[in-house]
């Protein structure tokens, strides 16, 4: 009869439990990971009531509503001007307010999009019906690369600015396969930021990237009343309500 040596065993179980345990925390620390990789794409919109105007605390739709932030890219001087127009724009059965926002480098206009918002009653989202543009060289327009509507295809809306803040939520802004697929994450929300226009505090801060463009990245700030006061290198320089 063959006799085991219980020190053996025992020393061949310690092992199979550690290295059980091993594959359990690196398979939880894969799983964490993965669902912290999620980007939310589907918002539920059915069931909401839409607005075509409105604001909430980072966003404003009210017709006259203009934001113009300034800066420099290299030697080039750039300004945006955002406006919310006296306009809307149907997308599917959305009545949608559309944004214009004009571009311009040097004192020439590079790019006009005319962007569709629209608020969700129920929840306060700002949601993202899609853009027209036109893409400018020496006064002529050129192109409309960029463009795409929510009910075309397979694009559906995204989330602009979501009504209740969470930090670290991620959303697709743009949902447009192929085309546009910018999406955020909330960075954080007690940004201080000192601009042309004024010193904001409790400012919004999120990074936007692109799964299409992947290496696309920059950074945007919200101040609380006002809207955009920061856009990659661009800074708010004047607010005008009408």
């Amino acid at each position: 009869m063959i006799r085991i040596n219980r020190a053996i065993v025992l020393s061949y179980v310690i092992i199979v439990l550690i290295f059980g345990l091993t594959l359990m925390t690196e398979y939880c620390f894969a799983q964490k990971h993965a669902i912290n990789e999620l980007w939310t794409e589907s918002f539920d919109l059915q069931e909401c009531s839409f607005s075509d105007i409105g604001k909430t605390k980072y966003f404003i739709l009210e017709p006259g509503y203009q934001l113009t932030l300034e800066g420099t890219d290299g030697n080039d001087s750039v300004v945006l001007v955002i406006t919310v127009l006296d306009e809307t724009q149907k997308i599917g059965d959305i009545e949608t307010r559309i944004v214009e926002e004009r571009e311009t480098v040097n004192g020439r206009t590079i790019e006009v999009s005319h962007n569709f918002f629209a608020i969700c009653t129920q929840t306060n989202s700002i949601f993202y019906f899609g853009e027209d543009v036109d893409i400018y060289k020496e006064g002529k327009i050129i192109d409309h690369s960029g463009s795409w509507r929510a009910d075309s295809s397979n694009a559906k809306a995204g989330l602009m600015m979501p009504g209740i803040i969470l930090l670290g939520a991620k959303y697709y802004q743009e949902m447009a396969p192929g085309n546009a697929m910018d999406r955020a994450e909330i960075i954080s929300d007690n940004e201080t930021l000192q601009t042309p226009a004024g010193r904001f505090e409790n400012c919004l801060k999120t990074e936007e990237t692109s799964s299409i463009e992947t290496k696309s990245k920059e950074y945007k700030f919200y101040a609380p009343g006002i809207g955009l006061i920061k856009d990659g290198e661009l800074l708010l320089t004047k607010y005008v309500t009408r």
